[in-house]
C-alpha cells in the first residue's frame, strides 16, 4: 500500500512538472496602412494619375512551448479596404497560414523544424520576412538548428510542387520563384562585432526544349557584419552570384558600407553605399550579370518609393545608391531623413545614344510615434526627383517635370491577448 502510494505520488509530481514546463500564448496584429501613390515604383505618365488606398492586415498568432517542443500557427487575412461589399458573408482573400511549423529541441544546443515559417537572417537583404507587405513572406522549409553561447548555425531545405500529382508536370513550375532550395547560414559574435556567413542554392526550372523541362542552379554566397559600439556603428555586406538560370550563366555581385555615428543621445547619422551590379543596355551578352536579392526585404533598401528591386530592376544596369541617414527626436516622435542619391553602374542607351549616369534623388522622410503600450502609428513621406536618365531606365514614357511622391500612415495595433503556464 505504502509502495503504491509513493508511485502515485512520484507520477503526480511528475505530471505537475511537466504542466509547470508547458506555455501557451496568443497575440493579435491589426495593422491598416493608408497610401497615396503618385509615382510609387515608377514615374508617372502622360495616361496615369495618382491614386490612395487603404491596405490592412488582421493577424493572430498561437504559440505553444515546453522543455522540448515549440509550435506556432499564424492565420492571417490580407485586404484592402473595399475590396469585397459591405453586405459580403466572405472576404476576398480568405484566411491564410502565414506559419504552421514545429520545432523540436534534439539536444541543448540542436533542433529541427519542419513546416511554413518565415526564412528572415541578418540585415534581411538576402532572405527577409517582408513584414512591409501586408501578406509578408513564408516558406514550406525544414531546417537543422544549432544554437550556442557565441555562435548559430543554420541549415535549410525546401521543396515545391504545385500539387501531389503522381507523375512529373509538364510545364515549369512557376507558382514561385523557385522549385528546391538548400541553405547554410552560420553566425557568430566576437565581442562587439557580429559576422555571418550565407550560402544560397536556388533551382529553377525552365523549357530545356519544347517538351522537356530541366532544372538548373543558382548560388548566392556571402557575408554580412555588424560593429554595435558605443556610438560608432559599423554594417557590411558582400555577395556574389554564380550557376546558371534557364540556359545562362550567372555572374553577379553586391557591395555596401554603411558607417553610423551617435553624436549625442538624441541624434544619430549614418552614410551608406551599395552596389548591385548590372549589364549595360543593347548588351549581346546572354550572361545574367544583374545582382537579385531574390528573397530580400527590398522595400528597406535603395529608397522607400520602391524603384529599385521590388518586383522591378531587374536584369537591369544595376545600382549605386549613397545615402544619408539621420535619426532624431522631437519630443516623443521618432524621426528619420533618408536622402538617397542614385546612379547607374552600367551604359543606359537612348536612340543609339549613352545617357548619363546619374538617375535622380529620393528623399525619404519617416516619423513614428508610440500611441500606447501595444499600438504603434508611423508616417512616412517620399518625394522622387529623377533625371532624363531615370525616364529612359523606366521605359522612356515617364515624366520626370512633375512631382513623383508617396504618402503613407499606418497603425499597427499588437496586444497580447493571453498567456498561461502550467
Amino acid at each position: 500500500m505504502n509502495r503504491l502510494k509513493k508511485i502515485t505520488l512520484s507520477l503526480i509530481t511528475l505530471i505537475g512538472a511537466n504542466a509547470i514546463a508547458q506555455e501557451f500564448s496568443s497575440d493579435v496584429q491589426i495593422r491598416p496602412r493608408y497610401e497615396y501613390t503618385n509615382g510609387f515604383g515608377t514615374l508617372l505618365t502622360p495616361t496615369t494619375e495618382h491614386t490612395s488606398f487603404i491596405g490592412n492586415r488582421t493577424r493572430i498568432n498561437f504559440n505553444f512551448n515546453d522543455a522540448k517542443l515549440k509550435i506556432k500557427l499564424s492565420l492571417q487575412n490580407v485586404h484592402t479596404w473595399g475590396d469585397a461589399a459591405t453586405s459580403t458573408v466572405t472576404s476576398k482573400n480568405g484566411i491564410a497560414a502565414f506559419e504552421a511549423w514545429a520545432e523540436y529541441n534534439l539536444t541543448e544546443k540542436w533542433s529541427a523544424k519542419l513546416g511554413r515559417q518565415p526564412l528572415s537572417y541578418d540585415n534581411q537583404r538576402v532572405m527577409g520576412g517582408l513584414d512591409w507587405a501586408n501578406q509578408g513572406r513564408s516558406f514550406d522549409a525544414a531546417l537543422i538548428k544549432y544554437k550556442g553561447a557565441k555562435s548559430q548555425f543554420d541549415l535549410g531545405f525546401a521543396l515545391n510542387a504545385d500539387s501531389e500529382a503522381k507523375v512529373a508536370p509538364a510545364t515549369p513550375y512557376t507558382t514561385d520563384v523557385f522549385k528546391d532550395m538548400q541553405y547554410a547560414w552560420y553566425h557568430t559574435n566576437i565581442k562587439k562585432l557580429g559576422v555571418s556567413l550565407l550560402a544560397l542554392n536556388v533551382g529553377k526550372e525552365y523549357l530545356k526544349t519544347p517538351t522537356e523541362v530541366g532544372l538548373n542552379y543558382f548560388q548566392t554566397f556571402g557575408t554580412y557584419g555588424k560593429y554595435a559600439g558605443a556610438k560608432l556603428g559599423v554594417d557590411y555586406s558582400l555577395y556574389g552570384q554564380t550557376g546558371k538560370i534557364g540556359n545562362n550563366i550567372v555572374s553577379a555581385w553586391e557591395a555596401a558600407l554603411n558607417v553610423g555615428y551617435a553624436f549625442s543621445p538624441k541624434f544619430k547619422a549614418t552614410a551608406g553605399y551599395e552596389f548591385l551590379s548590372g549589364k549595360d543596355q543593347g548588351s549581346s551578352s546572354t550572361m545574367v550579370k544583374s545582382f537579385s536579392p531574390i528573397f530580400g526585404t527590398n522595400h528597406g533598401f535603395n529608397g522607400f518609393m520602391d524603384y529599385f528591386y521590388v518586383g522591378n530592376h531587374a536584369n537591369s544596369v544595376g545600382l549605386n545608391d549613397i545615402s544619408l541617414k539621420l535619426d532624431f527626436p522631437i519630443k516623443k516622435v521618432n524621426v528619420s531623413v533618408a536622402p538617397h542619391f542614385f546612379s547607374a553602374p552600367n551604359k543606359i542607351i537612348s536612340g543609339g545614344v549613352e545617357q548619363d549616369a546619374y538617375l535622380g534623388t529620393e528623399i525619404d522622410l519617416t516619423a513614428v510615434y508610440k500611441v500606447y503600450k501595444d499600438i504603434t502609428l508611423t508616417a512616412g513621406y517620399s518625394q522622387m526627383f529623377a533625371t532624363d536618365s531615370m525616364v529612359v531606365l523606366k521605359g522612356g514614357t515617364g515624366l520626370n517635370d512633375i512631382t513623383n511622391n508617396w504618402a503613407y500612415v499606418m497603425v499597427n495595433i499588437n496586444p497580447q491577448i493571453f498567456t498561461t503556464k502550467k
